[in-house]
């Protein structure tokens, strides 16, 4: 294998290839160091977020694929994956996944924040156990919600040093938004999941899966607009959750009939979910910033 092919491998292994999670990473990481700094964030610990971002969602898809080394196999839209079709081999994806982790563990390491370390070793294990959570938990996609909205509580540690009740409800609204997201993506594997064992929301929910999906929905919509009334955020916050309600009506159109590549449609049209959130952060920063 050239070194060409072998780069190719470990990137497929890494997802750079596939840009959603790393989008469905960074939305609520930006809605923390967007709010946990007023509108005005820190520019060096915005790179060092957004790299950190990159990093760890890498380290999590190989340690993901490492985790269902033995099931991806029977399973039509995984079983190409690099280490699936033994194209990598077991020990490369830990050490890949070590290094990438390690890595991003280094970035904040000049920032000199106790708290921010901890919590970063906390995101690490999170990243980490979340692909063996299917083993065993009836709805791993809460975990998942978690563990990509970790970034939150970070962001507030960086800034600001703490990280206060607020920090945890714009963390819990990610869960939310998480379960509904990844319930729209395990639609899709729903039969191959049943088949191998695999516990997910969409085998959870059962015949109720389209009413928690837009249930949740729902409560992480409520949960934003609680988060927009402790800080007093103006029309164009709610302008931006109106966008994201939007969003979520279209997807009930798209996953109701339960069609496997309508709800992967779904699935990554979320990044304009989190996209619509943030926005409204923004407008709203720019209207008390330009109208004051």
């Amino acid at each position: 294998m050239t070194l060409v092919e072998r780069l190719n491998h470990y990137e497929k292994l890494m997802r750079l290839d596939k840009p959603i999670g790393i989008l469905l990473l960074a939305w609520p990481t930006l809605w923390g160091l967007w709010l946990s700094a007023d509108g005005a964030p820190d520019l060096g610990i915005f790179w060092i977020f957004i790299l950190g971002i990159v990093l760890m969602r890498s380290a999590g898809c190989v340690v993901n694929d490492y985790a269902d080394r033995h099931f991806d196999p029977h399973v039509e839209r995984t079983k190409n994956r690099p280490l699936a079709a033994g194209k990598v081999s077991e020990k490369e994806a830990l050490l890949l996944a070590t290094v990438l982790a390690l890595s991003a563990l280094l970035l904040i390491l000049p920032l000199r924040n106790l708290l921010l370390i901890e919590l970063a070793v906390v995101a690490a294990f999170l990243a980490a156990s979340y692909p063996f959570t299917k083993r065993f938990f009836a709805i791993p996609q809460a975990y998942l919600g978690i563990s990509f909205g970790f970034g939150i509580p970070m962001a507030y540690a960086a800034h600001q040093g703490s990280v206060p009740g607020i920090a945890w409800a714009l963390l819990l609204a990610n869960m939310f938004w998480a379960i509904a997201y990844d319930t729209e993506y395990a639609m899709v594997d729903r039969d191959d999941d049943l088949k191998i064992g695999i516990k997910t929301s969409a085998i959870t929910f059962g015949h109720y899966d389209i009413a928690a999906v837009m249930l949740c929905y729902g409560l992480t919509l409520a949960l934003l607009g609680y988060v927009g009334n402790h800080y007093g955020l103006g029309v164009a916050y709610y302008a931006g959750l109106l966008a994201a309600a939007g969003t979520a009506v279209y997807h009930y159109g798209l996953i109701r009939d339960r069609q496997p590549a309508a709800c992967f449609k779904a699935f990554l049209h979320n990044n304009w979910f989190g996209a619509s959130v943030f926005a409204g952060m923004v407008a709203d920063t720019l209207v008390a910033r330009y109208s004051g």
